[in-house]
């Protein structure tokens, strides 16, 4: 081949790779169907390991409530990007193509039309057909995102971190005018902020612990929570409890979900688990998912809380189980969760309608 024909197919697959980058670009499925090693369960990978493939945060909106589409992000294009994966025929559509991306700040509105993400130094709302996105809200000169963002159950209001010169700040984001307040201000670290749903209160995190405020900075408190470490924690559907994953100071003592209520400062065992390191839970708190954090048993799991009884699904064989973000589809007959165990990050889904009753989901 001589140099002039190279440079013609290298600008075709330059070309190519711009156009990649392009919002509204469709990829074709990437879905491969499995048994897995440990239960001969069928789990279906979604997103090809050659490439990363990322889920927004635990506590987010990322799959709709049909369950026939859920929003995540790659860097199939040589960037971060978000997308929109067709859970029927597994397309993939490209829903941006901005820098810096945030790959766990995205979250689906509502009404399911739109979502928001951080990317650069903006706040962004989107339609889910890529044709517009708009600016909400940018960042001060001075200032960085911090770790964690939210979007209220209304979508009315958004919950994000700033961090500038040691100091981080709680802000709450009017999503209509793009108006932010600071709801409260820390010399240490906060994180993953999320809005109460059906009440004006935000849950958010230091370190170890838990603290509740309220949309206008009032009663800030920290919440008195099991002594040990702290991993997941998430609301309930309704905003009266939160369930958290407690780590004992002691290591022979097991990992285990809990529940407490603000409003009465309970906080009561819900169950020991074997070594979850992160989970999720479905509509109704009923049933668990989690990831084992045990070498020797690198499982999903679900915990069925009536009984305090766990099921393998399969393995997750993650490089560090702690950065296995899982979901329930609304109506609970699904479970969709990210690993490395092919290499790159990549999700996977697997049914679990005959282990789990159906709940009934509500519509945008």
């Amino acid at each position: 081949m001589n140099l002039t024909r190279r440079l013609f197919v290298a600008s075709l697959a330059g070309a190519s790779a711009c156009l990649a980058a392009e919002k509204g670009q469709a990829y074709p499925s990437e879905a491969k169907r499995y048994a897995d090693e440990a239960t001969e369960n069928y789990v279906v990978r979604l997103t090809d390991p050659a490439h990363q493939s990322w889920l927004p945060a635990c506590y987010s909106r990322a799959i709709s409530h049909k369950s026939d589409f859920l929003i995540y992000s790659s860097d199939r294009s040589g960037t971060a990007q978000a997308y929109r994966l067709d859970l029927k025929n597994g397309q993939s559509r490209a829903l941006t193509g901005t820098p810096d991306l945030v790959a766990s700040s995205l979250t689906l509105a509502p009404d399911e039309r739109e979502f928001a993400y951080l990317a650069g130094r903006s706040l962004y709302l989107a339609h889910l057909n890529g044709e517009h996105a708009r600016e909400v809200y940018r960042l001060e000169d001075g200032v960085n995102f911090g770790t964690g963002f939210s979007l209220s159950e209304d979508g009315l209001v958004s919950a994000l971190v700033e961090e500038k010169q040691g100091t981080s700040r709680l802000r709450l984001i009017t999503m209509r005018t793009g108006t932010a307040a600071t709801v409260m201000e820390s010399p240490d670290p906060i994180s993953d902020p999320q809005p109460r749903p059906k009440r004006a209160g935000l849950l958010y995190r230091t370190s170890d612990s838990l603290w509740l405020v309220n949309y206008d900075g009032a009663q800030n408190r920290k919440l008195r929570i099991a002594p040990g470490g702290l991993a997941t924690a998430l609301w309930s559907a309704d905003g009266r409890t939160i369930d958290y994953l407690n780590v004992p100071a002691d290591r022979k003592q097991l990992n285990n979900i809990r529940e407490f209520t603000p409003d009465t400062n309970e906080d009561q065992l819900v169950s020991a688990t074997s070594q979850f390191v992160a989970f999720n839970r479905n509509s109704d708190t009923s049933v668990f998912v989690g990831a084992s954090g045990s070498k020797a048993s690198p499982y999903m799991l679900l915990l069925v809380r009536s009984v305090k009884r766990e099921l393998t699904l399969c393995q997750h064989r993650a490089s560090d189980p702690r950065q296995v973000t899982a979901f329930f589809s609304p109506n609970s007959q699904r479970v969709i969760f990210q690993s490395d165990r092919d290499g790159k990050m990549a999700i996977y889904s697997i049914a679990v309608d005959r282990l789990v009753e159906a709940t009934e989901t509500e519509e945008p």
